[in-house]
Parts: structure tokens; sequence; C-alpha cells
């Protein structure tokens, strides 16, 4: 009988892991616009480390100063802010918290104006409700590709010598490994397109090249989409031979999440195929991917972890004993009540908060997961400063701090290219 709870340890590339709960990455959209660590940063893992976490993983890490996805996101090229990047990492030490800085690349999935171009395997734009935000990327070459990866392998080398446990390669929700992978973003005929397995090769070539960087007891995880949920898209057999490809190069552990911003099924949107319901059994097993990972378990060795749903001791619990995943990963709830893993961990049955769709009565931004992005960075800034988080924050208000944000980064991207 499997005995696995959530206050399970767990080894991985000689560390430790105290517990099962992982917190998943979330934007924080604290970093200046050199994407340097800031005191915000530190207080705001620090908070989290307090309250109980095994592990966890930072939000978006850009490999690129020019390709952000956002404003705020931190950025590692090159060693001129390790100093900073060591305090990040020393915190999770204090803690006894494995900490995993999760390295992305936007591609395409860039606000309009926040950099001087958007790229991405093809020039393809975004659906009409969304091309408003964002533009049509230009196609990468061949060199900007082989350039790109080279990037997550020093940006991976530069976090372990900052003394991080290891990184986690962001291969879901629309990201750039994410483009590649699916051929409705990655229309392209050379060997980086067309079949799976070519348009797995970026992946596969970024994990080589980090792997060569860092060696050895480094952890190295990806995060990978179930499916993205769109109309010939990336399909849920697409994600079984990537998942499996994967698995066979040595990848240390595999986060399974789903979709783009054009269909959030990470953020707890619609999650079913066309035509099909979402079965009640699974919305009682609260987990958004579970099914998919008792498949998936099937057919890799790796360790497994799942993100989104989860909300009770004995949901966590029971995934675990199940076999389907390792780790339970928490994201939003750790948003508004930094010590839900001490609450689980010491025999509560739940989460306090109920965590909520963050509607702005706008139909075409409530169809979106950007707010689910947005309102959360304003509660990491709120608990980056010393403050609380506020449960009940206005969407509306949010909203128009982060336009005047966005506004502002744009304007001062000009006035450096002027002067």
């Amino acid at each position: 009988m499997n005995t696995t709870t959530i206050a399970s340890t767990y080894s991985l590339q000689g560390f430790e892991f105290k517990n099962r709960i992982i917190k998943g990455a979330m934007s924080e959209g604290l970093a200046n616009k050199a994407g340097e660590v800031n005191d915000k940063h530190l207080k705001l893992y620090e908070t989290w480390a307090q309250g109980g976490l095994g592990c966890s993983i930072t939000g978006n890490v850009m490999v690129d100063i020019n390709a952000k996805n956002e404003p705020g996101v931190v950025a590692i090229e090159d060693e001129h802010d390790l100093a900073g990047l060591t305090q990040w990492a020393n915190i999770g030490k204090q803690y006894n918290m494995i900490q995993l800085v999760q390295l992305s690349h936007p591609g395409r999935q860039c606000p309009k104006g926040l950099n001087k171009e958007t790229v991405a395997p093809s020039a393809i734009p975004f659906s009409p409700a969304l091309s408003t935000f964002f533009g049509t990327p230009r196609a990468l070459t061949e060199a900007e590709i082989l350039d790109i990866i080279k990037r997550f392998g020093n940006a991976a080398r530069i976090c372990k010598k900052a003394g991080f446990e290891g990184v986690q390669l962001h291969g879901a929700h629309g990201y750039l490994i994410s483009q590649f992978l699916s051929p409705l973003t990655n229309q392209r005929t050379d060997q980086w397109g067309g079949s799976i397995e070519n348009r797995m090769r970026f992946l596969l070539e970024v994990y080589k090249e980090v792997r060569q960087q860092t060696g050895d007891n480094f952890i190295v995880s990806v995060k990978l989409n179930s499916a993205d949920f769109q109309r010939g898209g990336f399909t849920e057999e697409d994600a079984m031979a990537v998942f499996r490809a994967i698995d066979a190069e040595g990848i240390d552990f595999i986060e399974i999440s789903g979709g783009t911003y054009e269909a959030p099924a990470m953020a707890g949107a619609k999650r079913k195929k066309q035509g099909e319901q979402v079965k009640q059994s699974t919305l009682e097993r609260e987990a958004y991917f579970l099914e998919f990972a008792e498949k998936i378990r099937q057919e890799v060795k790796t360790a497994l972890m799942v993100t989104g749903g989860f909300r009770t001791r004995q949901g966590m619990d029971s995934a675990l004993q199940s076999g389907a995943c390792d780790f339970i990963g928490m994201a939003r709830p750790l948003a508004v009540e930094t010590d839900a893993p001490d609450h689980l961990l010491s025999g509560n049955p739940s989460v306090r908060y109920a965590v909520k769709p963050i509607k702005t009565g706008l139909p075409m931004l409530d169809k979106m997961a950007v707010m689910e992005v947005i309102w959360y960075a304003a509660q990491f800034k709120a608990i980056g400063q010393g403050k609380k988080p506020k449960p009940n924050l206005s969407p509306l208000l949010v909203l128009a701090n982060y336009a005047r944000g966005n506004i502002k980064a744009v304007l001062q991207r000009r006035t450096r290219l002027r002067a």
C-alpha cells in the first residue's frame, strides 16, 4: 500500500525535498528595467519559505533582456547580478526549501511595444481577440534559434553558480518552447518544424545545452502542456511523444500543465476537448491534469508534478498515493495564503481561501489568462513590501495600474532608442 503523503520527503540529484508541496511558477513583476533581483523578491520568497514549502519555483526568468514577456521580469544574460541571485538562492537554504529558477523565452507572447521586436518559430499572428495586445512576430533564423539555446544553458550555469538547486524550462502556456511544439505556431519547413520529432527538437536541444553547462548535482525540470486545448494545435498524442523523449534524455522531473493565453486551461478555464464535458469525478479529484498524469505515468520513469486545482489535504494525498504524481504543485492559493503548506501539514483539511476567477467585467479580457497573471502579481508586490495580501483587491484597479506601468515601460524604451 502506498502511504506517501504531502509530508513525505523526496530525493533528486543529491537534494532532499522536505515535503511534496512545490510552489508553481507565478510571475512576480518586481524587477527593475535591467531585470535585476531586489529586496521585494527576497522578502516575498522568504515569506513563502517561512510558510513551509518543500520547494519553490520562481516566476518567469528571461534568458534575453530584449525579449521580455512583461515589465518587471528578472533576466539572466550574464553574471552582473550574481550577488543578488546568490541572496535569492540563500533564502531557500536558510529554510531548507529547494529553489528552482524557471527559465523562459516568451517568443511571440509579448505585449506590443514592450520590446524592439518579437520573434517566434513562425510569423503567426494571435487570434483577433488578442491581436490588439500582441503583434505578429518575425520568424526566427537558424542562427537565432541556436543563440537562444545557448542562452538557456548560460542562464542555467549562472543559476547554479548563484547556489540555486536547479532550473525549470518553461515549455508550456504558449511561450517559445511551447510555440515550437505546436503546429499552430510552428509552421517551419526546416529541421525545427513539421513532424512532432522536429517540433520537439528545440526543447531537446535546450535541455542538452542546460545539462552540458550545469552537469550533475543540479536539478533540471521542464513544464509541459498536456495539450494546448486549441483545434489543430498541440495534442495529447503529441504531448505523450514529447514526454517520452524528454524522459529518455534524463530530465529530473516534469510538471504537467496545459493551455495558452488563447485557451487558458492553466487558470482553471474550460479543460476539455471539443464537444466533451468535464467529468464530475474529475472535478471532485480537484487537480486539473491528474487524468493525463495517470496516462503518462505508464509511459515515463521520471518524477511528475501536477499543478492546478488542489485545495484539500485529502485530494493531495490521494493523488500521491495513486502514483499518478510525485509532487503537488500549488500556485494561486499561495498569493493570498502564504503559509498554506504549514496549514495543511499541520492536519487542517483545506486551504483557507477559495480561489475565484479574476473578472474585470470586460468580456474580451475575462476570456484570457492575462488578469490571472497581473492580479496575483499585485499581491506579490504587497507581500514583497512586507504587507498582507488582499483577497478582495479590485481587478479593475489592478488593470489600471498595470496599464500605466506598461505605458511607462514603452515610453522609457522609446526614449532610450531616441537617445
